[in-house]
């Protein structure tokens, strides 16, 4: 495989940032996830903590160095993470569980698998322009394709933050999976949080990462978000991947290839922030207590780690 990776996460306007994300690799195999806490105090990004950590988790005991069955393994490594938030819940009796939207792509074999619950999105670019992006579970959704609103009127619609699919809900999640989608040398696959799609159109997000070098291009991309998210803008997140199988290496941008012939079958390499470590997830948790939730998420994740 060779591609060019980059993820980022900001906070935006909000006090905390409840989004997570993350991304592995082995030698056949590569997995992006993103996912978006809702809950109270620090739970919605505990819950978003637990659905990138088990999946990120399952990824590196399964990809050996390839993932058997793609779209099982998106199936039961999320099925799990909904059970774990649970679990976290219950033991800490909470009234209201926290919840997170999560959505995951696995790529081998120049094939992408992808599955997602909420409405955070996964988006295909081709030739410059979206090829696909994932269908929301919202309310707003569910009301434009009834023909009762406008994409327009969904924009400011009071409930276009209520989704109806999510993992720790009180109802299992409906995961929505893809079919198996063959990939072209160029195509860019990004997954992003309604942080970010919710500001830009899709003609924007195409035309922002039609550009080689991610490393430049995604930061812009925020700034616009950040800018068109105002006073209220909420928690930015992406990770985008540019699949580059016939890449041609330039100066600009070599060094951000990613090349995985040479890596070992039992190698992989991970991108997933701890708990409270990363900057730019902010939080008014003493160190103290963010060592607890650490050791407490590790503990409700190692149920599910079989």
């Amino acid at each position: 495989m060779k591609f060019t990776i980059y993820q980022e996460s900001r906070t935006g306007k909000r006090a905390n940032n409840e989004d997570r994300l993350a991304h592995c690799y082995s030698r056949e195999a590569l997995m992006m996830v993103v996912a978006d806490g809702m809950g109270g105090h620090y739970y919605g990004e505990i819950a978003a903590q637990i659905a990138v950590q088990t999946m990120t988790e399952a990824f590196q005991r399964e990809a050996k160095p390839a993932i058997t069955d793609p779209f099982l393994f998106l199936q039961k490594s999320m099925s799990n993470a909904h059970h774990a938030i649970l679990d976290f819940s219950g033991e800490h009796k909470l009234k209201d569980s926290p919840r997170t939207t999560c959505v995951a792509c696995i790529i081998q074999d120049n094939i992408a698998y992808w599955a997602h619950a909420g409405d955070s999105r996964l988006y295909l670019i081709r030739d410059g322009k979206v090829f696909f992006h994932t269908r929301d579970h919202s309310r707003v959704q569910m009301l434009m394709d009834q023909g009762v609103i406008t994409k327009a009127q969904a924009a400011v619609h009071p409930d276009r933050n209520k989704v109806y699919s999510c993992l720790g809900g009180t109802q299992p999640p409906d995961i929505e999976f893809s079919r198996k989608t063959p990939l072209e040398a160029g195509d860019v696959v990004a997954l992003c949080t309604d942080g970010v799609w919710g500001v830009l159109s899709s003609d924007t997000l195409a035309a922002g990462l039609k550009y080689p070098n991610l490393l430049k291009a995604v930061p812009l991309l925020l700034n616009q978000a950040e800018i068109s998210g105002g006073k209220s803008c909420d928690n930015l997140s992406i990770v985008t991947v540019r699949w580059e199988d016939s890449y041609v290496e330039d100066a600009a941008s070599a060094s951000s290839v990613v090349s995985t012939q040479t890596m070992a079958r039992d190698t992989i390499n991970t991108r997933l922030d701890e708990f409270g470590r990363n900057p730019n997830y902010k939080s008014e948790l003493s160190e103290d207590e963010i060592e607890r939730a650490i050791e407490e998420i590790r503990l409700t994740i190692q149920k599910y780690s079989k």
